[in-house]
């Protein structure tokens, strides 16, 4: 038992459990322009458990996936699987595991919940594979974390608005603007092993602009956003926020300069996040 304790805590600081507060904000918001405000407890709860398993799911399948290629880069070469402090029979165990609980949660919602599971899993599990195929894996990986608000709209109304849709498009944007400058640091790895990516294929200068053009394009996203669900000035004030916080995510790092990669991409996207969402709940509370 201590064994098996032990193996899932190292499974879950693998995974970082903790970061799914990247897209768990976003879908919060989805659920709450989906219900007028705040949705039931029971909706809202599985919600959580549906979020938190397809993302544990994810990032434990992709580091199946990934682990000879991260035995070979020195970047990565000390995560759990290559180290040899997990099996992959463990990890793929805890995959299972995450895959069920995600269904369960899935059943408990709604019927269409239940249908669109399949599809969902495959966009979160199909992103390990795809810098072996395309240098736009970092928009699979944004599609992935972008389904979060239409799925929980779907999960409180059982049904899908083609409004939520830009929200869903402003994460993709988002996320691959971000990965995409996570990517750069293994610009020089991804080159030699012949793995894709946009730094791999433009050059890491080239990569920081098209990132900075996909947060653009997030902004504007949030903007239509607004416009659409008739959204006033609490959320303005928020989406005022993100684009100084995402100002400062991109002047702190530069092409020259990736020292500060991990507070960029950790603490200010995680921040992000959440702002948006407490502005947007404030808003819709105050229109109640």
């Amino acid at each position: 038992m201590a064994s098996l304790w032990k193996s899932t805590v190292v499974t879950l600081e693998m995974i970082k459990w903790e970061h799914s507060v990247f897209a768990l904000p976003f879908a919060l918001t989805g659920a709450m322009l989906a219900a007028g405000g705040w949705p039931t407890l029971r909706v809202l709860g599985w919600i959580i458990v549906c979020m938190v398993a397809a993302r544990s799911a994810a990032m434990a399948f992709n580091r199946l996936a990934d682990a000879q290629l991260d035995a070979a880069n020195p970047r990565t070469a000390m995560r759990a699987l290559p180290a040899g402090t997990l099996s992959n029979g463990f990890v793929a165990g805890f995959v299972v595991v995450s895959i069920a609980l995600f269904l369960l949660g899935a059943a408990m919602l709604n019927r269409l919940t239940l249908e669109l599971a399949p599809v969902a899993l495959l966009v979160v599990l199909a992103y390990s594979y795809m810098k072996r195929v395309t240098r736009w894996s970092h928009l699979v990986l944004g599609l992935a974390l972008g389904i979060a608000p239409s799925a929980a709209w779907i999960a409180v109304r059982g049904s899908l608005d083609i409004r939520i849709i830009v929200l869903t498009a402003a994460v993709l944007l988002w996320v691959g603007g971000f990965d995409v400058l996570y990517a750069c640091q293994d610009f020089e790895h991804d080159r030699s092993v012949g793995l894709n990516s946009v730094p791999q294929a433009f050059g890491i200068t080239a990569a920081f602009w098209i990132a900075r053009l996909m947060h653009v394009g997030m902004l504007l996203m949030l903007c239509w956003l607004m416009e659409l669900f008739g959204l006033g000035r609490i959320t303005m004030l928020g989406v005022a926020l993100v684009a100084g916080l995402l100002l400062y995510e991109h002047s702190i790092i530069s092409p020259k300069d990736l020292r500060r990669m991990n507070a960029a991409f950790f603490t200010l996207n995680g921040v992000i996040s959440v702002v948006f969402f407490v502005f947007v709940a404030a808003d819709v509370l105050a229109r109640k």
